[in-house]
């Protein structure tokens, strides 16, 4: 019985477990509340749903409140619950609109959502009473009214516009016109005779989207003359008070009317207007969007003209809902305990505070004090239990926080029954008894039935101070309150301390050695022992290490083994051993001899044209002296980062300071400073702020001067420019001087672009070909450097001439051939031809060009149209341009080969012989005649053909031994080759015995496999 009882609870304890935690009951918590909702009477359906939705355990039921009173669906067929949410059927206004709220109840308490607002949104129509006619004088301004029909809600769900004598011509607003909507009103400041007519207001509920249309009124002026300059007089304004919410956008409205059409501007008595403020409609409307608190103020707009000027002021003030600051959490207290709760909350006007337990008025009793957000309930009772709810309000809206309060009421428990507690001895032991109750527990202590005062602290934990082997026995703490008592053991054990080694205590190594930690333990032979390894105090991961560390354990000892050793493994380490008894750890000093850390920043003290005074702070030498410091520069127009000279050379270890030397002027430099010592060279300092150096005179001449080509009467000269690298400073250009051989003076020109690496010089005087000295130097701001070396450039040669007899063949439809001979010999020599071809139809200058790869005297034209007529010239060219073309001559394309292929291809096998038939290919008129056939024979797999050509339509083939052959006929015309014919395979008689041989085996072997069956 026993035996099926533990069977049982195994198999259902764990579901009790994981069942508890769902189970746990707790009050209603909203998660929908009901929102304000606008309801249209013109919908088709009648039907208003206010949403609620919360949660708890058990499950909620609902109920809802219009104005304070508890809504009776059973009683009112019009109303009706769907899940929490509340369903109103044929809603009117007059008995539906107002204030609704939902209440959430359950065993534990219930809950009140925030106030929702129903109201409903409809348009009246306009009377249909027959509007006056008004009359005025021209130039006196006037105000027609548009007194809107009954509608909801507010003024602010309505748009207005007014219709100019029929629609869709509508009044456009301007500085002389306005049309108010706060009003309605259209407002004209000064009558124009354009503006007699008839006028319509249209008024828009812009919740329904309704519109009505107002009976018209006419405007006519009066004949009596017309009216005079008068000042302003403001007819529409904003209100003397604005009251309006955070967030939202504030239009101020202000409009005068006046001869001349006044001015509006705006203010603020206190500040600036806001910067995001706009004025809209010539200045009668100031809109400020996302209105602020600061925004709050006096605003005045003024409406000026000659005449004079009139102003309104009135004052803004911006409201807050409230907002939560801090809200009450749910809690869990003993019975007698005190309760504190505070809820905070900003808003303008500020916010006042009351309570609500389980949906209900809490007010202040001899136990509960409620002041300014603060509840305090004394002495609890389990009749307090419920939910609370602290409101929050000003006169613009209210917000809520709800909490449950759950009062503890249980006798005590321990969860872990008994406990084993192992300690060494001379250490304090801590027994704890830290029981579930409620309300607390009184606590005492026993061992072996009698009473201990050793130490007992306030948590009610037992210290033993210096234990020892006497102190090992069972203890027992009691707990004990109204609902009952409990009790725990703890079993002592006190065991000899643990001791442990680590060796070495220091060691220095260099960096790429190894070494072996040793860490050995002296403990209780009946405790387990685990280690762990300490870098700088935190826990050392040999994963995360690249294979660095090693781990060799045994039960009493565990070593430490580090290979290859880097500056980062130096630090203090520490081997932890550990029992459930004890804890000790032991510790041990690696110091790792390495290459030098980076030096400080590297400072420019002083810069010349070729200069620079660096200084530095020393970096950690790693344990190793440094020995020299090594210089580094970079430069926009360098490979990276180049060692420089210094003075001193070499800089010693001991030194901060060095001048770098053998700089270029003018280029802008960052230095760094690498520091090496007896194991190696460390990383680099951070690098120097980019410093340039001073300018001077340019010190290197182009390299590579040179000449040629160019066109006839031209001297070419060019030349490597020189890098900015070598340009010594601002204002750089070349000098080019040169002349003619057997001249004395030099002729030179400034090229004042530093890019530059050309310069043309054009003289009808000299033939081609004439020889000139040529020299290039160099200049900048700071003066001329040198010039390079002297070399013979000639001048430009002659132009070509034009060609000589010009011939053309027509190869086939696509392809002509054209030959012509080289001009006479003049000045210049062709470096190259260009042909150049058109159709008769073309214009010259549509022609396509094709050019040769050298001085060759023909050229083959691919890519044309069959039967077409075309214009060929050609042309020669060198390096000073291009010579006079040819005279054109004109030669046809071939007819295009026949579009047909051969057909009923037939042929007859004989060993390796085949002979092979065809349908002749007749061509049509478009095509050239066919003047034969061209047969190829290729082996399956290989790319190779051979070809056979015949002016007959058959043909006999004799075909190698030992393979598949693919057949295909083409016909042959002067226009070229036409399509092909379907392909024919052909096997060899040798691949048909084969294949003979092989079926005949095949039958062979199914033979016999039969009769041995």
């Amino acid at each position: 019985m026993n035996k099926l009882f533990s069977i049982l609870l195994t198999l259902f304890l764990p579901l009790f477990f994981h069942l508890t935690p769902e189970s746990e009951e707790f009050g209603p918590v909203f998660l929908q509340e009901p929102d304000d909702a606008i309801f249209s009477l013109d919908s088709d359906d009648k039907k208003v749903i206010m949403n609620c939705e919360a949660r708890g355990n058990p499950v909620p039921t609902y109920s809802w409140l219009i104005n304070g009173t508890i809504v009776d669906p059973e009683g009112d067929f019009r109303y009706s619950l769907i899940d929490g949410n509340l369903i109103i059927h044929n809603a009117s206004e007059a008995i539906d609109y107002g204030r609704y709220q939902c209440r959430a109840e359950n065993s534990i308490g219930s809950v009140l959502s925030r106030d929702a607002l129903l109201q409903f949104a409809y348009l009246g129509a306009f009377s249909g009473r027959t509007r006056g006619a008004v009359s005025v004088r021209e130039g006196q301004g006037v105000v027609l009214m548009c007194a809107p029909p009954p509608h909801s809600p507010g003024w602010y769900s309505l748009s207005v516009l007014w219709v100019f004598n029929e629609l869709p011509s509508f009044v456009a607003e301007d500085s002389r016109r306005f049309i108010s909507q706060e009003t309605g009103n259209l407002y004209i400041s000064k009558v124009q005779p354009s503006d007699v007519g008839s006028y319509v207001c249209q008024v828009k509920n812009t919740v329904t989207n309704a519109r009505v249309l107002s009976p018209p009124t006419p405007l006519t002026l009066k004949t009596d003359g017309v009216m005079g300059e008068y000042e302003p007089k403001i007819e529409a304004h904003f209100p003397q008070t604005v009251l309006a919410a955070k967030g939202i956008t504030v239009r101020l409205e202000c409009f005068a009317l006046g001869n001349p059409v006044p001015t509006i501007t705006w203010r603020k008595m206190s500040g600036n207007i806001p910067k995001k403020a706009r004025l809209r409609k010539s200045q009668a409307v100031l809109e400020i969007p996302n209105i602020q608190l600061e925004d709050s103020g006096s605003y005045e707009c003024k409406a000026e003209n000659t005449r004079g000027g009139t102003a309104f002021r009135g004052h803004l003030q911006v409201y807050t809902l409230p907002q939560w600051i801090s809200m009450i959490n749910d809690t869990q207290l003993d019975s007698g305990e005190q309760l504190r709760w505070e809820c905070r909350a900003t808003g303008k006007p500020r916010p006042t505070y009351r309570w609500l337990r389980n949906g209900e008025p809490l007010n202040s009793q001899s136990r509960v004090e409620m002041v300014n957000g603060e509840l305090i309930i004394h002495r609890l009772q389990q009749t307090d239990s419920g939910m609370y709810q602290c409101i929050a309000e000003n006169k613009y809206g209210a917000i809520y926080s709800s909490a449950e309060l759950k009062i503890l009421a249980s006798a005590p428990m321990f969860s872990t029954n008994p406990v084993r507690l192992i300690a060494t001895v001379g250490k304090d032991v801590s027994l704890e008894c830290r029981p579930r109750a409620s309300p607390k527990p009184r606590i005492s202590w026993r061992k072996s039935d009698r009473r201990v005062q050793i130490m007992l602290l306030r948590n009610n934990t037992l210290r033993i101070i210096n234990s020892s082997r006497s102190d090992e026995g069972s203890y027992v703490c009691r707990a004990e309150n109204q609902f009952g008592s409990a009790e725990l053991t703890t079993m002592l054990l006190v065991k000899e301390p643990m001791r442990v080694e680590l060796n070495p205590v220091r060691v220095e190594v260099t960096v790429g050695e190894s070494v072996v930690l040793s860490c050995k333990v002296t403990h209780d032979p009946s405790l387990d022992v685990s280690f762990l390894w300490l870098l700088n105090n935190q826990p050392l991961n040999t994963q995360q290490e690249g294979g660095h560390f090693e781990y060799i354990q045994t039960s009493s000892t565990a070593d430490l083994m580090i290979r290859s050793i880097l500056l980062k493994h130096a630090g203090k380490y520490g081997c932890r051993a550990q029992t459930s008894a004890d804890s000790v750890l032991a510790e041990a000093e690696l110091l790792v001899r390495g290459p030098p850390g980076p030096p400080g920043v590297v400072i420019v003290e002083e810069i010349t044209d070729t200069t620079a005074t660096l200084s530095w702070s020393h970096g950690v030498d790693n344990h190793s002296p440094i020995t020299t410091y090594n210089v580094q520069a970079r430069s926009p127009v360098s490979l990276g980062w180049q060692t420089v000279k210094t003075d001193p050379e070499p800089v010693t270890g001991n030194m901060e300071s060095a001048m770098a030397v053998e700089l270029n002027p003018w280029v802008e430099y960052e230095f760094r400073v690498v520091a090496t010592n007896g194991i190696g060279t460390g990383d680099p300092s951070t690098p120097s702020r980019a410093v340039r150096t001073k300018e001077a005179v340019p010190s290197v001449a182009p390299a590579n001067v040179r000449g040629g080509n160019g066109r006839r009467h031209e001297l070419v000269i060019s030349w490597e420019p020189i890098s900015e690298e070598f340009q010594n400073g601002e204002g750089f250009g070349y000098i080019v001087a040169f002349r003619a051989n057997g001249t004395r003076g030099w002729k030179e020109k400034m090229v004042t672009s530093a890019d530059s690496t050309t310069y043309k010089y054009r003289d009808e005087t000299f033939p081609p070909l004439t020889p000139f000295e040529v020299r290039v130097g160099v200049y900048n701001n700071k003066g001329d450097g040198p010039f390079s070396e002297v070399v013979t450039v000639f001048s430009a040669e002659g132009g070509e001439g034009q060609m000589c007899s010009l011939q053309a063949f027509a190869i086939s439809s696509s392809e002509i051939k054209v030959i012509w001979k080289p001009p006479n010999p003049g000045p210049g020599r062709p470096q190259a031809y260009e042909v150049s071809f058109w159709k008769d139809m073309e214009q010259e200058e549509t022609a396509k060009k094709k050019r040769t790869t050298g001085n060759e005297t023909t050229l083959l034209l691919t890519g044309l149209e069959g039967n077409t007529q075309y214009l060929i010239s050609v042309k020669g060219f060198n390096s000073a341009g291009q010579g006079p073309a040819s005279s054109p001559i004109k030669i046809s394309t071939k007819k295009n080969a026949p579009s047909l292929p051969p057909g009923n291809l037939m042929w007859i096998q004989e060993g390796n012989n085949v002979s092979l038939s065809w349908d002749p290919v007749k061509a049509r008129d478009n095509e050239s005649e066919v003047i034969g056939y061209k047969v190829l024979l290729r082996q399956e797999g290989r790319g190779h053909s051979q070809v056979m050509r015949t002016p007959n339509s058959a043909v006999v083939l004799t075909l190698p031994e030992g393979g598949t052959y693919i057949i295909e006929v083409r016909a042959v015309s002067e226009g070229g080759e036409g399509a092909a014919s379907a392909q024919v395979r052909v096997l060899t008689s040798s691949v048909c015995i084969n294949l003979l041989l092989v079926f005949i085996f095949l039958l062979i072997y199914i033979f016999l496999k039969v009769l041995i069956i």
